[in-house]
């Protein structure tokens, strides 16, 4: 579990900061330092924004310089010289850093960056094989182990117990007020204190169950809190593939049964983890699932 923390960390970017395209920034997760964003629960979120595309009204001397392209794309001017987002050819993509920067499709191709996935997916848009192809995880493609039932029904113990985690981390980092609201620290605060809180580290299935049993009310937050930071594009109670991307995709490599919980927690098969479907998967009981959520303090 301290892996997942670590390797999170390092990836982290400004979650929250509303990350336009430009902002986007692959970090080497060897790194002996980077900074912290808002949210290291997850990658930056604007790495997999495959649905955004903004135009602004204000033309300058050149039109494309306040015209902004959804990922894949770029500006280009037609004859009448209007800008207009058309598809990036991937040979015009940085050459990546690293094999950090690798991005495995859910073709099972190992893409060079996020530049090259998104400048593929675009070519293949209106097409079945374009409609399917999404980014499945970080780093080049490698064999995945099939899960096991009984490793699926371990996972959310982990899980649960990771989120708690970062929270805290957040909380002891957030010297300059950036990471967390103060209605959240507030919250937070009462886990940090606690004196049952189990402190991160290696801990057994069973005391990891038995925790969660004994300590239930420091787990809610945490789950609700993970689910709020994923649904953004809309705010809609509901997380698509490509919300819960940030999160996931940096787990599968380590963790290879990432896919098949998600998939799991999708009880109703609709392609949407409405906020009811992730509370069950993580084992957090309907009563408290709508107060959590629609609190002040989320």
């Amino acid at each position: 579990m301290r892996v997942w923390i670590v390797f999170l960390l390092c990836l982290a970017g400004k979650a929250l900061s509303a990350p336009t395209e430009e902002e986007i920034v692959v970090v080497d997760p060897v790194a002996d330092e980077v900074e912290v964003g808002t949210n290291p629960v997850q990658v930056e979120t604007g790495e997999f924004d495959e649905a955004i595309e903004v135009v602004e009204d204000v033309m300058a001397e050149n039109p494309c310089l306040n015209h902004h392209c959804k990922k894949g794309k770029v500006c280009e001017v037609d004859d009448s010289n209007t800008p207009m987002c058309v598809c990036q050819d991937p040979t015009t993509c940085p050459e990546p850093a690293g094999e950090f920067e690798h991005i495995c499709g859910t073709d099972n191709k190992t893409y060079e960056s996020s530049c090259h996935f998104f400048a593929t997916k675009c070519a293949l848009e209106g097409t079945k094989k374009g409609h399917k192809l999404h980014l499945d995880y970080i780093g080049p493609c490698k064999y995945i182990a099939p899960c096991l039932d009984n490793e699926l029904s371990e996972f959310p113990l982990r899980m649960r117990d990771w989120l708690k985690n970062v929270l805290v981390t957040l909380y002891e980092r957030d010297e300059d007020h950036s990471l967390l609201t103060e209605k959240q620290k507030h919250r937070v605060k009462k886990i940090y204190e606690n004196d049952k809180r189990l402190q991160a580290g290696e801990h057994s299935l069973d005391l990891l169950a038995l925790d969660f049993e004994k300590n239930y009310n420091m787990y809610i937050f945490p789950v609700h809190w993970q689910f709020g930071q994923l649904d953004q594009h809309p705010i809609d109670g509901y997380l698509s593939h490509t919300e819960l991307s940030p999160l996931r995709a940096p787990l599968i490599p380590m963790e290879h049964c990432t896919t098949n919980f998600f998939t799991q927690c999708d009880a109703d098969t609709d392609n949407y983890i409405s906020l009811e479907e992730w509370a069950n998967c993580f084992g957090i009981k309907e009563r408290t699932m709508t107060h959590f959520f629609q609190s002040p303090e989320f």
